[in-house]
């Protein structure tokens, strides 16, 4: 059992590409089968204890490689949004927040993007994919914060708590973090038994520290991101795991299998080289499961439309944000912590029209949002004037004290007003809202000239999906004012942007009024062979956090390679 850096095999049963919340799943259900799986991750690996914590060090990850940048972080920007995912082993679960929410059973069905007053439905429903739900949370071992036990009640819980009461159904946030020690006892900072399983990393796990550092990195191993858990296993089950490996390139064989070019890069080189100088090397497979998340899948397949054959219109289509948006409680009249805990702890759903049948109602989930000591510190630093004023104080003092000849020596005191209370973090916390905005977004190529790849680029806005976000604004600011607070927007909102961190779309299955790129079980129409298993599949918004809905389907997707025969071991 080991990660792979060089050169990929020449050929495998599978190739799935990206280790995220669906190439994952797929590669430890069909290696657990028998299959030669070979799964490729573009991005380098982070054991507990690896991920950044200096100024200098967290400057650098971020993922570039033609600027010799091979960090965690890739940002994108688009025209209304931009977009912050994951390059590493593990995908997306390195910087998310570990909510594992199933999709809700009513909002399989959704406003048609393209044809006001019409209501549509997926090609999945909950009953399809609950078997799936249930899987995942067993693997992960998904677990409520033990918020009743002294050490994990939250100053910003109980905040959420209070000030949801009557406005939102107030509920603890099912996570994938470890909790509880080997006894099932809640503890801090305990280290964890091994697995069933040996652990990638050959490292040991430790329960949550409480430490708000899920999304920039779990240096414990209490979250359970994929690494530890199903790329783990499936190492274990005989996959190869390459990291450093970028597809390039998928042709499709006069045979019927793939031709996957594949890049290796090298993360000790100084200096970068653009991919194209690097060199592609091939592998040969009957089948690809496409896992590289919402904006890697879409571009993959847009970019090697040709060499696929893929004659859908519908590729690129049905893009959003998952209608996410990220707001700020400031200056509470109460102690909110945002640095104690893990970032999300619990949740305030409110109904959508598919529930009450009111059309004012859009589905959406406020969640509370902690962060590092790091920001904490950044965010004091913000408040200058305040430790101006401090600093001219203390000089004025010390200047008063040495001409009348009583100076002090003991100068802790002044030293401690120097610093202040810190109020403006302490009683700061960062709100997270996703729902049920409009998926009417593109992703498309866009060229740029003679001999430079093309780019991803994006057509939605916020346009149509205005009175969904103005209604999340109203609830955000009402949560504030119940806490005696003020509310402020992120400030790319006044430039009519959002960020997101759950992109969707671009790939999607079928609705009732739509064929999609592929079918209910993320086969890509007119490609035998090709899958899709990742955020992109689907034709709108999850409206919760999406990550337990890729992995479910991703889930189905393998269940049925298997059961179908389909992925067995044959010529190449």
């Amino acid at each position: 059992m080991s990660l792979c850096t060089g050169p990929p095999p020449t050929a495998a049963d599978v190739v799935v590409v990206g280790s995220g919340f669906g190439g994952s799943v797929v590669a430890e259900r069909l290696s657990a089968a028998g299959l030669d799986v070979c799964l490729l991750e573009r991005g380098r690996a982070y054991p507990p204890g690896s991920y950044p914590r200096t100024p200098n060090g967290m400057g650098a990850n971020f993922w570039s490689p033609s600027d010799g940048l091979y960090g965690m972080f890739d940002a994108w920007s688009f025209t209304g949004l931009d977009a912050l995912i994951s390059s590493g082993l593990g995908g997306g679960s390195l910087i998310y927040a570990n909510v594992m929410l199933r999709k809700d059973p009513s909002w399989f069905q959704q406003r048609h993007p393209y044809q006001p007053g019409v209501i549509e439905k997926w090609a999945i429903d909950y009953d399809m994919l609950e078997p799936h739900y249930s899987r995942i949370e067993k693997f992960l071992d998904v677990q409520e914060m033990p918020f009743d036990k002294p050490d994990f009640q939250l100053p910003k819980t109980a905040a959420m708590r209070d000030a949801g009461a009557g406005r939102g159904d107030f509920e603890l946030a099912p996570l994938a973090v470890r909790f509880r020690d080997a006894d099932g006892q809640p503890a801090v900072g305990v280290e964890l038994p091994p697995a069933e399983y040996p652990n990638i990393h050959g490292r040991a796990r430790r329960t949550c520290r409480l430490l708000g550092e899920c999304d920039i990195g779990c240096n414990e191993g209490a979250k359970s991101s994929l690494d530890h858990t199903f790329l783990s296993a499936a190492s274990h089950h005989g996959a190869t795991i390459q990291v450093g490996s970028e597809v390039r390139s998928i042709s499709r064989r006069d045979d019927g299998g793939f031709d996957v070019g594949v890049v290796v890069h090298d993360f000790e080189a100084q200096g970068s080289r653009p991919r194209r100088d690097l060199t592609v090397y091939t592998i040969k497979t009957p089948r690809v499961v496409m896992s590289a998340g919402t904006l890697g899948t879409t571009y993959l397949l847009l970019a090697n439309r040709a060499r696929l054959d893929i004659t859908t219109p519908e590729l690129g289509t049905r893009f959003s944000g998952n209608g996410d948006l990220l707001g700020f409680i400031l200056d509470a009249d109460r102690p909110l912590e945002g640095t104690r805990g893990p970032v999300i702890t619990s949740y305030l759903r409110y109904p959508d029209e598919a529930d009450s049948g009111l059309l004012a109602d859009y589905g959406m989930y406020l969640e509370d949002a902690g962060y590092p000591a790091i920001a904490a510190w950044m965010a004091e630093l913000t408040q200058s004037g305040d430790g101006l004023r401090r600093l001219l104080t203390l000089i004025a003092k010390r200047a008063y004290s040495r001409a009348t000849h009583r100076r002090r020596t003991s100068l802790s005191a002044d030293v401690s007003k120097l610093l202040g209370p810190a109020s403006f973090s302490e009683n700061a916390l960062p709100l997270l809202g996703m729902g049920r905005d409009i998926p009417d977004g593109t992703l498309y190529l866009r060229e740029m000239g003679e001999g430079i790849d093309p780019v991803l680029d994006n057509t939605w806005t916020i346009r149509t999906s205005t009175e969904y976000f103005a209604t999340m604004i109203e609830r955000m600011s009402t949560l504030a004012g119940a806490l005696g607070g003020r509310f402020e927007l992120n400030p790319s909102y006044l430039l009519r942007r959002v960020i997101t961190v759950h992109p969707v779309g671009g790939c999607p299955m079928p609705t009732t009024h739509s064929k999609g790129v592929i079918d209910a079980l993320g086969r890509v129409h007119g490609v035998p062979g090709l899958y899709v298993a990742d955020g992109s599949v689907f034709p709108g918004p999850v409206g919760a956090n999406p990550s337990l809905t890729i992995a479910a389907f991703a889930d189905r997707v393998a269940e049925n390679m298997i059961e179908d025969q389909v992925a067995t071991r044959g010529s190449l």
